[in-house]
């Protein structure tokens, strides 16, 4: 079962979901970066409670920062994502980071990060700044070409930088990313000499692995979701 935490940023205080496995420690460890659906707040959004559970019930020690805690809740979604600074963005999820190494219960050597939907852009962000991630997980991140706040880089952009293994999760049938953008994706993998894969689903759009997303047409696609899910969890444990 999760719990909440508040974390210091800067002086801030930021909420963040934890969530450990069973069973005697240390534990490899996730940062979770959060979904855009969760702006108005992490409890009750459902897909966030679900993924930090199933990656408890798999050996995950995991933590997901809130960074829309700059924001009021009550701001338009869209507001809070033009507000947005990378540099804020990737101090919130360093905090989380941190929180996880000095934790006792946590093998700091065996730490990853893993980001669905606005968390894929900025798991690989976030990849880019960190060196230490043992590895990085990035499921249809859109928005990776531009770099968010006055003179910051693009998640892109640091691709040369990232120090860990790289999985990419993408549907065909979504517009952000498209598959041009992971194609551009992959080719600067390629270009940087990291060891990646990359999964790419037919008949899938946005949000194809999320069952709880309330949309009309449902996003969701059992087949494709599960498949990839193994896929991942195959990969974190390789790498971690």
């Amino acid at each position: 079962m999760y719990e909440m935490i508040s974390l210091d940023v800067a002086g801030k205080a930021m909420p963040a979901m934890i969530c450990e496995p069973e069973g005697e420690g240390p534990h490899p460890a996730l940062v979770l970066a959060m979904h855009m659906p969760a702006h108005m707040g992490l409890e009750g959004d459902q897909f966030t409670e679900n993924l930090i559970q199933r990656f408890a019930d798999n050996g995950y020690l995991s933590i997901v920062p809130f960074i829309f805690h700059r924001f009021p809740l009550e701001m338009d979604r869209m507001e809070k994502l033009a507000g947005f600074d990378d540099q804020e963005i990737h101090a919130d999820q360093e905090a989380a980071y941190q929180w996880l190494i000095d934790n006792e219960n946590v093998d700091s050597n065996r730490v990853g990060i893993v980001g669905h939907c606005l968390g894929g852009r900025n798991a690989w962000l976030s990849a880019g700044y960190n060196p230490n991630y043992q590895v990085c997980a990035s499921m249809w991140g859109g928005r990776k070409n531009t770099g968010w706040g006055d003179g910051n880089p693009s998640p892109l952009d640091l691709t040369a930088q990232i120090n860990c293994p790289v999985i990419g999760i993408y549907g065909n049938d979504d517009g952000n990313p498209s598959p041009e953008d992971a194609d551009t994706e992959e080719q600067a993998l390629i270009a940087a000499g990291i060891d990646y894969e990359f999964h790419r689903y037919d008949g899938a759009g946005h949000a194809f692995m999320n069952p709880t997303s309330g949309r009309d047409p449902d996003p969701y696609r059992h087949e494709a979701s599960e498949d990839s899910w193994n896929k991942q969890l195959a990969f974190l444990a390789r790498h971690l």
